[in-house]
C-alpha cells in the first residue's frame, strides 16, 4: 500500500517521446522511463467520433467503456453520476485529490481536494477558497483566443493574492517575468508559450495542498502540449502537409511542440522530487496525436468562435439559462426544460452561409445543446449570414464570429503512454487498454475490490521490482507501436 499520483499529460505521443529522449532533449522523461513499468495503451473506443479526450479520460476514471457510460460531450461527465476513482477510493477511507482531471464530478469533505478542469467550472471547487483560482483559470482557458482582456482586473488581482498565499514559487515568478520580457522585447511572436505558465501555477497550488493533505491518491491534469500539437504539428514536421508554413512561421513556431514537451519534462522533475521514493508516480496520456491531413486540399481546417454568444442568442430568439464555452469553437447551452432546448435547436440551425448550415446544435441530455460553428473553410471578409430574424434577415459573418489564429494540424490517435514508476524497469510490448488503469491504481493502493472494473489490474505483469533504482542499467527507449 503506497500513495499514488496519476500524472495526466494529455495526448503526449510515444513516437515524439522516443525521438526526443533519444536525442537527449527530455532528460526527466528518460529518467522516469528507466524506473518504470512502461506500457503503450489503446483507447477504449478508437472510432474517430469517440476518440476525444473528454470521453477517454472519463473511461479511465470510471473504468467503464464508452458504450456503457455514454458520456459524449465535455461537461456531461459531472452530470452522469458514474462512480469514479476518487469517489470509490474515498468511500473506502482513502484521502484523494483531483487537480483539474477532465470531465469529472465534484468531490468534497474531509480528506479531499477538488479543482475542476477549466471547462467544467460549474462544478464547485473544494476547499471553497479554490474558487478564486478556478474562476480565473477557467475564464482564461475558455477565452484564450481573446487574451488577458477576458479576465477583469479585479478578478485578476484576487487571483494573484490567492497565489501569493497558496504556493506561488520563485521558479514560477521567474518564468512568468521572462515570458513577459520576451513578449515585450523579442522580435517574434512568443505569446503561444503562455500555455505552459498555467501548468506551473497549477503545480504550485497542487504542491501546496498536497503537502497539507498527503493524499493516498492524487491526479494532476494538464493540456498545454496537446494544444500546441493541434496548432503547430505542421510547423514541427511540414513533410506530410500540402499547406506548408512560411519560412517566418517555421522560425517562430517550428519548436513549439518540442517546447511543450520540454516544459512537461520540467514538470516531471518537480513531481519526482515531490513524490520521493515511496510514492508511485503514473504517467498517462489517454490517447495521442498524428498529422491531420483531411482538409489539406481545401485550405486546411479553420475555426470560428462567437464574438458575443449571449448577443447572438438574443438575436435568434433563444434564452439559455447558462452558456458554457468549451473546446475551441464549441459552447454548451443549458435551457430550462427539454421543450426550450428543442426550440433553441431549430433556431440555432436556421442561420446559413449560402446553402450551408452555419451552426451545429447537438442535444446533450434532456435540456442542453452543444452548439458550434461548422464552417471550417476560409471565408471572404464580406460574407453574410442569412436566416437571421429581423428586418433584412442577414448579418455579417464576421460581425457574429471571429477566426481563431491556428489551422488544425493534428488529430487524435488511439495509442497512449502509460509509465508506472515503481522501481524495476520493464518495457511491455503488448498494448493494454486504458480501462486497465483504474483497477491497477486500486490494487497499488490495496483497494483491489473497490468496484467491478471492466479492465484488469496490470500489477501481476510487473517484473520483480528492483530495490536499488540506481542499479537499473541505461537502456534505449523501446516504446511499443
Amino acid at each position: 500500500m503506497r500513495n499514488v499520483i496519476l500524472l495526466e499529460f494529455n495526448e503526449i505521443c510515444p513516437p515524439l517521446l522516443e525521438r526526443w529522449i533519444g536525442a537527449g532533449r527530455l532528460p526527466n522523461f528518460a529518467a522516469f522511463y528507466r524506473s518504470s513499468q512502461a506500457f503503450t495503451t489503446f483507447a477504449d473506443d478508437p472510432d474517430p467520433v469517440n476518440l476525444e479526450p473528454w470521453i477517454q479520460w472519463y473511461s479511465i476514471h470510471t473504468g467503464l467503456p464508452y458504450h456503457q457510460h455514454q458520456v459524449f460531450h465535455l461537461t456531461d461527465g459531472p452530470k452522469a453520476g458514474h462512480p469514479d476513482l476518487w469517489h470509490e477510493l474515498h468511500r473506502l477511507g482513502k484521502s484523494v485529490m483531483n487537480c483539474s482531471s477532465m470531465n469529472a464530478q465534484a468531490i468534497s469533505g474531509p480528506g479531499t481536494f477538488f479543482l475542476p478542469d477549466p471547462w467544467c467550472i460549474a462544478e464547485p471547487a473544494y476547499p471553497a477558497e479554490l474558487e478564486t483560482f478556478k474562476a480565473v483559470v477557467g475564464r482564461g482557458v475558455q477565452e484564450y483566443s481573446r487574451g488577458l482582456a477576458a479576465v477583469p482586473p479585479r478578478q485578476l488581482a484576487g487571483f494573484l493574492a490567492f497565489l501569493s498565499c497558496h504556493g506561488l514559487s520563485a521558479q514560477s515568478v521567474g518564468v512568468i517575468l521572462r515570458q513577459l520580457a520576451r513578449e515585450r522585447l523579442g522580435g517574434k511572436d512568443v505569446s503561444w508559450r503562455r500555455v505552459a505558465l498555467l501548468d506551473l501555477l497549477q503545480l504550485d497550488v497542487f504542491r501546496h495542498y498536497y503537502r497539507q493533505l498527503r493524499p493516498d491518491f492524487a491526479t494532476f491534469f494538464v493540456n498545454s502540449t496537446a494544444h500546441l500539437q493541434h496548432a503547430y504539428w505542421r510547423h514541427m514536421d511540414p513533410g506530410p502537409f500540402s499547406i506548408k508554413p512560411s519560412a517566418a512561421e517555421q522560425e517562430t513556431y517550428g519548436d513549439a511542440v518540442l517546447f511543450g514537451y520540454q516544459a512537461m519534462d520540467r514538470l516531471l522533475q518537480n513531481f519526482m522530487a515531490l513524490a520521493g521514493e515511496e510514492t508511485v508516480l503514473i504517467l498517462c496520456s489517454a490517447l495521442s496525436q498524428q498529422p491531420f491531413l483531411t482538409r489539406e486540399d481545401c485550405g486546411g481546417q479553420h475555426f470560428f468562435r462567437l464574438r458575443d454568444p449571449a448577443g447572438l442568442c438574443r438575436l435568434i430568439g433563444i434564452t439559455p439559462v447558462a452558456i458554457e464555452p468549451i473546446m475551441t469553437h464549441m459552447y454548451m447551452m443549458r435551457f430550462a426544460d427539454r421543450a426550450a432546448a428543442e426550440r433553441a435547436a431549430i433556431a440555432c440551425r436556421a442561420p446559413r452561409l449560402g446553402d450551408r448550415q452555419v451552426f451545429a446544435a447537438e442535444p446533450s441530455g434532456d435540456a442542453s445543446l452543444c452548439v458550434g460553428c461548422q464552417i471550417f473553410d476560409m471565408i471572404e471578409s464580406d460574407a453574410v449570414l442569412s436566416g437571421i430574424p429581423g428586418d433584412n434577415g442577414t448579418l455579417g459573418f464576421f460581425d457574429a464570429l471571429y477566426p481563431i489564429d491556428a489551422v488544425k494540424s493534428a488529430r487524435h490517435h488511439p495509442e497512449g503512454v502509460l509509465w508506472i514508476r515503481c522501481g524495476g524497469r520493464q518495457a511491455h510490448r503488448e498494448p493494454v487498454s486504458i480501462l486497465d488503469i483504474a483497477p491497477t491504481v486500486c490494487e497499488l493502493l490495496g483497494a483491489g475490490g473497490a468496484t467491478n472494473w471492466v479492465g484488469d489490474s496490470l500489477v501481476p505483469r510487473f517484473a520483480a521490482a528492483r530495490s536499488d533504482r540506481a542499479a537499473v542499467p541505461e537502456q534505449p527507449l523501446e516504446l511499443a507501436r
